[in-house]
């Protein structure tokens, strides 16, 4: 045995007198002092209870109670998912370039994410490869859709049938036409197809009446103000059908020429029009056409001179105006119709060379291209933004007035005649008519009058089709005709008919320069009008200038 190291040597042992053992640790002896009392005071009853520290206890994770945040990480909403569970609120998946990444807490999908996360990418992958064309201009295009696509996918099948779903529409969307702009038929989730699918549906479906457009009518006081004929001109009209070897200024190029037919390409001009964008981090003005700025070229193009004219009484000299029949009911005309024209540059000025009526079913009721008046000389057929060529003209077999005979016979003087831009229209039809619907007077530009949305913008806006992309075929007087019709359906499904305010009446001159969607120009300097604005310069003889005379005199 070792030794003690008599640690309990003071201490009297516990058993005393009964202790057994032979090497007792504590001592046996009769003087060792007894142990001091124990006092331990008791608390009084009017004290709270002492109670020994301890550390707290962390709520389970089935606890009503919310998480406190760990140290310097921000709070997150709690939602509640039944029962007495609580869970951080779903995060928005927000579009990124690249494939898109699911913010969604695995309690709330039926689906693992690691699955729909997958099949995520699968979708990704076919619209990257749909939207080839058009992501560098659109990005996070195909990552919107993508997200957007999966969603509904998940939501419309079941837990068993989500990924056969997923890969079956994949193979849909790789089966779609490509898209050449962003607006085209196969852009979209399955949801955005079938909603455009059914708003085409419900915009053919209606026909646009008499008795619900005649509270879309413009007034005759807003109709003068916007430039439009409401009387005939003074003089016997016609009598001075061309300008034939005498001396104008050139539309396009500001020189003074002699109107001579056949003519020649001596004209170089530019037919785009100024736009404003930012070279090197400054703001420049360039054009449509070549991308130079108005100072560092006086033309891009070469081609023959032309003059424009838009004095009423001076159109009224090259062919007289009229007003429509009055109704008979010896003839079958139409209460509503929507018209559109495409006009070419001749020596009696701008003249119509396309006519295109469209019903108000939507039907195309009237399509021909007119022939020119005697003495009347063709100068440029301006095919850019026309879409008039000369066979088309050799085919022709009515003049302005036989055209006029054939039109009288399907609308008179109550007809509610549509367009866009209609006053030049009908300026160059020569009929002064005072029931009209104007698109570009129905959807207001942003900045008021006197400017005007272009057509082919409201399409692409509230239609979502595109129209005027050809640049060599031109613009289509019965595609306009019919995207017009369809824009006042569209109105009347969506919106209530407009309360029309003269531009006189919103702070514009009292006889502002009409301007035409289909053929405006861009103001010379930046400082008359914004850059998203379109506005005609005026001619010699005041009124707007088409599109493809796009430089400044």
């Amino acid at each position: 045995m070792f030794s003690t190291a008599g640690l309990f040597a003071n201490l009297k042992c516990p058993r005393a007198a009964d202790c057994d053992r032979l090497n007792c640790l504590f001592s046996h002896a009769d003087n060792i002092p007894p142990e001091p009392p124990l006092d331990i005071p008791l608390a009084s009853s009017s004290s709270k209870p002492i109670v020994p520290a301890k550390r707290p206890t962390m709520p389970s994770p089935t606890s009503t109670a919310v998480r406190s945040p760990a140290i310097g990480e921000p709070p997150r909403k709690m939602v509640k998912l039944g029962g007495h569970t609580a869970v951080p609120a779903p995060q928005a998946s927000k579009p990124t370039v690249g494939v898109p990444t699911l913010k969604i807490h695995p309690m709330q999908s039926q689906v693992p994410i690691a699955t729909r996360q997958s099949m995520l990418k699968v979708i990704y992958e076919r619209f990257r490869e749909l939207y080839s064309s058009i992501l560098p201009a659109n990005p996070t295009l195909a990552s919107e859709h993508a997200l957007r696509q999966e969603e509904e996918l998940y939501n419309s099948s079941s837990k068993a049938g989500y990924s056969m779903a997923v890969i079956h529409y994949a193979g849909q969307i790789k089966r779609r036409p490509k898209p050449t702009n962003i607006n085209h038929d196969s852009v979209g989730t399955k949801a955005d197809i079938a909603a455009r699918a059914e708003q085409k549906k419900s915009l053919k479906a209606l026909t646009l009446t008499k008795a619900n457009l005649q509270r879309y009518v413009h007034p005759i006081d807003v109709l003068s103000s916007w430039g439009y004929i409401v009387d005939i001109p003074q003089g016997p009209g016609g009598d001075v059908s061309s300008m034939d070897g005498q001396t104008v200024k050139c539309e396009r190029c500001c020189n003074n020429f002699m109107v001579l037919a056949p003519p020649g390409d001596d004209c170089t001009f530019h037919w785009g029009k100024l736009h404003t964008t930012r070279i090197n981090g400054e703001r420049a003005r360039v054009r449509t056409c070549c991308g130079k700025t108005a100072s560092e070229s006086e033309g891009c193009t070469t081609g023959p001179h032309v003059f424009y004219e838009s004095d009423p009484l001076v159109l009224h000299s090259r062919h007289p105006f009229s007003f429509l029949p009055s109704r008979s009911p010896d003839r079958k005309t139409l209460d509503v119709i929507a018209l559109d024209c495409e006009m070419i540059y001749t020596t009696g000025g701008m003249r119509v060379a396309r006519v295109s009526l469209i019903d108000g079913a939507g039907a195309t009721i009237f399509d021909e291209f007119v022939k020119m008046d005697e003495g009347v000389a063709v100068l440029d057929y301006n095919t850019r933004f026309s879409g008039v060529k000369p066979e088309h003209l050799q085919r022709a077999t009515h003049d302005l007035a036989g055209i006029r005979e054939k039109l009288h016979a399907l609308m008179d003087e109550e007809t509610i005649l549509v367009g866009h831009a209609l006053d030049n229209d009908l300026k160059t039809l020569r009929i002064v008519h005072r029931t009209c619907v104007d698109t570009a007077l129905l959807f207001p530009h942003p900045h008021g009058a006197p400017y005007r949305k272009a057509l082919r913008d409201l399409t692409r806006e509230h239609l979502g089709v595109v129209i005027q992309q050809s640049s060599s075929n031109g613009h289509s007087s019965a595609e306009d005709a019919s995207v017009t019709l369809d824009l006042v359906r569209w109105h009347f499904l969506n919106r209530p008919p407009p309360k029309y305010k003269s531009p006189a009446a919103v702070g514009t001159t009292a006889s502002p320069t009409p301007v035409s969607a289909r053929a405006a120009v861009s103001p010379a300097s930046p400082s008359v009008a914004p850059a998203s604005m379109s506005i005609a310069r005026s001619s010699p003889l005041g009124g707007p200038l088409p599109l493809a005379s796009s430089s400044a005199c």
